[in-house]
This record gives C-alpha cells, structure tokens and sequence, in this order.
C-alpha cells in the first residue's frame, strides 16, 4: 500500500500565494506520475498540474505562469506553489500518484484525501 499525504491550503486573499506539499510512502515503489487535482463545488475535478518521471511538468491553461509544481524524487515528494491566486482558484486540490511495485511491477493509483484552498476577493 501506498499513502499519500497532503500539506498545506488554506484562506488567502486574490493576489497572495500558497504553497502545498504531498509525501507518497509505503512499499518499495517508483513513481511514474504524481502531481495535483482540484474540484470546485459543483464541477468536475480537473487536472491542475502534473509530472512524469522523468519528464517536464505539465500544467492546465488556467494556472500557467501562476503555478510552479516541483518534486524531491529522494522524499518522493512534489510541491505545488501557487501565485497570484485568483478567487476561481477555490477548490479542494488532491494529490495524485501513479505508481509501480517494484517487487510485482504492477501499478496502482492513489489519491490524497484533499486539502481546501479558498481564496477570497
């Protein structure tokens, strides 16, 4: 099994900025893909930003310029900071992590259990 926890969120006002952090832990795994989600009340959860291994991330056409995901493959750990938030920014962002047992090379997909971020006009 595979954890995935979340870190930070919050209130903040438009202009300001947050930063959160998701730690995947667990049997011995590799990473393939690991990045963010969000869902506002009443809408579908979109992807925000995400990162292969060994790739570049990738980032939705509303965040770009704003949102900078990045990662510490030692910690297995990726970090989404986020500037000049806007109040459409409000949602529940989710930590995401498609990974791979080493010891049966399958895969699985795990999620985080959510942390709110609203952002007030």
């Amino acid at each position: 099994q595979v954890q995935v926890v979340e870190s930070g969120g919050g209130l903040v006002q438009a202009g300001g900025s947050l930063r959160l952090s998701c730690a995947a832990s667990g049997s011995t795994f590799t990473i393939n893909t690991m990045g963010w989600y969000r869902q506002a009340p009443g809408k579908q959860r979109e992807l925000v930003a995400a990162i292969t291994r060994g790739g570049s991330p990738n980032y939705a056409d509303s965040v770009k310029g704003r949102f900078t995901l990045s990662r510490d493959s030692t910690k297995n750990t990726v970090y989404l900071q986020m500037n000049s938030l806007k109040p459409e920014d409000t949602a529940v962002y989710y930590c995401y992590a498609h990974v791979t047992y080493i010891a049966t090379m399958t895969s699985n997909d795990y999620w985080g259990q959510g942390t709110q971020v609203t952002v007030s006009s």
